[in-house]
């Protein structure tokens, strides 16, 4: 739960690190964000604004602007933005590259937010990812093979789609990492050609 529950705080932090948020049109966002399949009610969204707020991430403030969906004006709404700890602790977060970053229920929302992210930190999350991928699809073509007569045609059909699958994504990262690799050493080869003989340090 923990896991989950840490999935989006990093969600809702990135959100607002564009720009302030009425909670309804957060939970439109973050809807668009996880997905149809991770979709957030109100019963969980706002324990959640509650807790960084008490941990000094976020702050509420009332505001007389009314979402899109309000028809009357009866009470203020509340409108979050992140502090400067929350500003923080959300680039602590980004910064960080390991197996958390590239497991199933984190890496969707690292991957959406790699626009605040380092190249460097997002190479590293690509290649865990893929090497992740490729150890699972390593054990199900093994045990596809060693199981094989024991399917009948729809299991054994629902076990080639999920191979597909897995192999599909992996091309995808594939094709993420040479690119991210080619921006990198872009970027290298400008700065060099700005500064000829300093050492350069990336950025992202």
């Amino acid at each position: 739960m923990r896991s989950r529950s840490a999935t989006l705080e990093t969600a809702i932090l990135g959100l607002l690190a564009d720009s302030p948020l009425h909670g309804y049109e957060l939970r439109k966002r973050l809807n668009l964000l996880l997905g149809s399949f991770r979709a957030l009610s109100y019963g969980s969204l706002y324990p959640c604004l509650k807790t960084l707020a008490s941990r000094g991430l976020i702050e509420g403030q009332e505001s007389n602007e009314l979402p899109p969906h309000a028809l009357t004006a009866k009470r203020s709404r509340v409108v979050y933005q992140l502090t400067a700890d929350g500003k923080e602790y959300l680039h602590e977060v980004l910064a960080s590259s390991g197996p958390a970053a590239w497991e199933d229920e984190n890496f969707d929302v690292r991957f959406a937010l790699f626009s605040l992210t380092d190249v460097e930190t997002r190479i590293r999350i690509l290649e865990g990812r893929r090497a992740r991928l490729t150890e699972r699809l390593e054990v199900a073509r093994s045990s596809s093979s060693e199981h094989a007569n024991r399917l009948d045609e729809f299991a054994s059909e629902l076990r080639r789609h999920s191979l597909e699958q897995v192999e599909r994504e992996v091309r995808w990262l594939d094709s993420l990492i040479n690119t991210e690799r080619d921006r990198r050493h872009a970027r290298i080869n400008n700065a060099e050609g700005k500064n000829p003989g300093t050492e350069v340090k990336e950025q992202g």
